[in-house]
């Protein structure tokens, strides 16, 4: 898939900020990009001065735009049919709340924000850091063994946190 349509699928779940890496120079192609919602482009060759800087200013606005903004502190996280709401700290599966800790709460909110891809234990710890005092590679299993069984009491056929042996855990892609 190009740029163009992975960042037509994103905005369907998430606005995080997006800079575009062009190789071609035709201004519709940097047009297009702009209009379907990334907050930058940026065309190759690139200096990596510039790019940093360019990085720093568009995460600077998106700073200042949350903290102007109270909506931007109510997030919204869908995957086929789990949702995060983290305003009202609510999970529900197939329209059905599941209750869960902070941590586990933290935890899930770091796998569900990136379908598909994998969270090690360290970034899953640091994730829930803010949720516990003390945690370890071992309490990182312990917290995923018990959110899946409170996922499998709402729905026995709920299979969506994948393990990694090895690796860590990742949320599976909505399909």
């Amino acid at each position: 898939m190009d740029g163009m349509e992975l960042l037509r699928r994103l905005r369907q779940t998430c606005h995080m900020p997006v800079i575009f890496l062009m190789s071609k120079s035709d201004d519709m192609n940097e047009i297009l990009g702009l209009k379907m919602g990334a907050d930058d482009v940026v065309r190759k060759p690139l200096s990596q001065r510039v790019l940093t800087q360019r990085v720093k200013t568009v995460l600077r606005r998106v700073t200042n735009e949350s903290r102007t903004d109270q909506k931007d502190d109510h997030i919204v996280l869908q995957c086929g049919q789990f949702r995060i709401d983290t305003l009202r700290h609510v999970c529900t599966w197939k329209n059905k709340p599941v209750p869960f800790t902070p941590t586990e709460f933290s935890m899930l909110q770091a796998l569900v924000s990136r379908p598909g891809a994998v969270r090690s234990r360290d970034a899953l710890m640091d994730a829930a850091h803010d949720a516990a005092v003390s945690l370890d590679e071992r309490t990182i299993d312990a917290h995923i063994k018990r959110m899946r069984k409170k996922l499998k009491a709402v729905d026995d056929s709920f299979d969506m946190i994948e393990t990694l042996y090895g690796i860590g855990y990742r949320f599976k892609e909505a399909g």
